[in-house]
């Protein structure tokens, strides 16, 4: 009998150490882009710019593209909408660590999973800088957007917990481009 007990304490034991370990982001080597950060302002000049993150980590910019799928209402692009995109970019040759880009797309499940503030007005001919995180639903060839922050003459942001760290994240690597 106490031979019993002492097996069932230690699998009690072993799931409870098994459940609490941190689960690996699997990267979808599929899913051409992970993150976006896109800048437009109508005003004046207009002017087009940004940077994309792909599943490899690099950095890819953009600027002033002569033709440009932008996404959605619901931030949707089809992969050959993508595909299109991507030979607007440059590679910078900057990297995300494989580490750092599995810790952020991480927490793009629970960013996509949560609500959005409303619109608000904010400014005038400030232009517009929306952080966008992508799901690629391989069967059907789209990207599924969402919105993490917008910034500029509007502002509404994601309300998910994990947004402002992403958002910290993705003004250091704008920050570290220069634009």
């Amino acid at each position: 009998m106490k031979t019993l007990q002492t097996k069932i304490t230690l699998i009690l034991i072993a799931v409870l150490i098994f459940s609490g370990c941190k689960k690996n982001v699997v990267i979808n080597i599929k899913q051409a882009i992970l993150f976006q950060v896109d800048y437009v302002n109508y005003a004046k000049e207009y002017v087009h710019n940004g940077f994309i993150i792909d599943n490899q980590g690099r950095i890819l910019t953009y600027n002033n593209p002569s033709s440009w799928n932008f996404p959605d209402k619901d931030f949707t692009l089809r992969e050959n909408q993508v595909r299109e995109n991507l030979g607007y970019c440059l590679n910078t040759g900057k990297k995300i660590t494989k580490e750092e880009l599995e810790k952020y797309a991480g927490h793009i499940k629970n960013i996509s999973s949560s609500q959005v503030t409303a619109s608000k007005s904010i400014a005038s001919d400030a232009g517009s800088i929306e952080y966008i995180c992508y799901q690629y639903h391989e069967e059907s060839g789209v990207y599924k957007g969402s919105l993490i922050k917008t910034e500029g003459d509007f502002t509404r942001e994601n309300l998910n917990f994990f947004s402002k760290k992403v958002i910290s994240w993705l003004k250091n690597i704008n920050d570290t481009l220069g634009t």
